[in-house]
């Protein structure tokens, strides 16, 4: 897999150079399947599990990217962004001209599912608001906090995806998880973490917070208010993108900051779009 700059405006796009660089962009209206990893799809052409490098993109304030990939699946990798950060970072980012736009949030849209549900409401920032509650030995957890802080590469993106040994067959006879080993994920049973340490106390509820931002990032532009969810996942995520979508009373396109500010320094300020800078220093990964 390559990530290869783009120009101000082509958002996010995987290319499936295994069949005649055949193009999907990372949009709400080419999600697919939503169970347990998140897949897009478009004439037929899939490509599965984008969330952590959506993520980490939106993490890092990168819009306009081309994800070159031979295969229908994002490498797992260590089961977090951070590998994705990482390379990005050494890569290196560039400003780009163009004004980034964001979607404002101008009224609440919820998705409710029983007692879960997600809604995204007006606000300043990127504020996330997201609890989970899970069988033991996860229980209970909240996290809050806000993505314009620049804080994503210390504090969400190391967090890794888990998962319970007893669901692994399942998961394996759904076509999943392949090539994952126990270094991709943390693994649990009833008795706890069975590869631990963790890297955060409350890990578990930092990767959902991960997920939530990659599987918005399908809004196509960089949310503009506040994100509450309770037991949210993949499908109630990227449900809350279409329903945003449709109604476009919910949300303008705007620009943060004054034409006239100064051009920002570093990935963390919001001011311009960004793309990578080098393609020759992009992520290479392999499937096992």
């Amino acid at each position: 897999m390559r990530l290869i700059p783009a120009p101000a405006g082509s958002g996010i796009v995987f290319r499936r150079s295994d069949l005649d660089n055949f193009e999907i962009p990372a949009t709400g209206r080419n999600v697919a399947k939503v169970s347990y990893a998140t897949s897009l799809m478009r004439q037929g052409v899939l490509i599965s599990t984008t969330e952590h490098l959506l993520s980490a993109f939106i993490g890092l304030g990168v819009d306009n990217v081309i994800v070159e990939i031979d295969n229908l699946e994002v490498p797992i990798l260590d089961g977090s962004a951070l590998p994705y950060v990482e390379a990005i970072l050494a890569s290196g980012v560039k400003l780009q001209r163009r004004k980034r736009e964001y979607l404002r949030i101008l009224k609440e849209v919820e998705v409710r599912e029983g007692s879960k549900f997600i809604g995204v409401y007006p606000g300043e920032g990127y504020a996330i608001d997201y609890s989970i509650d899970f069988p033991a030995p996860i229980g209970r957890s909240n996290f809050r906090g806000d993505l314009e802080a620049g804080a994503y590469a210390k504090l969400i993106a190391p967090a890794r995806t888990f998962g319970f040994r007893e669901d692994e067959a399942m998961l394996r006879d759904m076509g999943l998880i392949r090539g994952v080993s126990d270094s991709c994920a943390i693994i649990l049973s009833s008795d706890g973490v069975q590869n631990g340490p963790l890297r955060f106390p409350d890990e578990f509820v930092r990767h959902k917070v991960l997920d939530l931002i990659g599987d918005l990032a399908l809004a196509g532009r960089r949310i503009w208010g506040k994100v509450v969810a309770e037991r949210a996942g993949h499908a109630m995520h990227t449900a809350l993108v279409q329903r945003l979508l449709r109604d476009r009373s919910a949300w303008e396109l705007a620009h943060r900051y004054k034409d006239d500010e100064s051009l920002a320094s570093d990935a963390d300020k919001p001011l311009q779009a960004n793309g990578l800078q080098h393609p020759e220093g992009s992520l290479q990964a392999s499937h096992a």
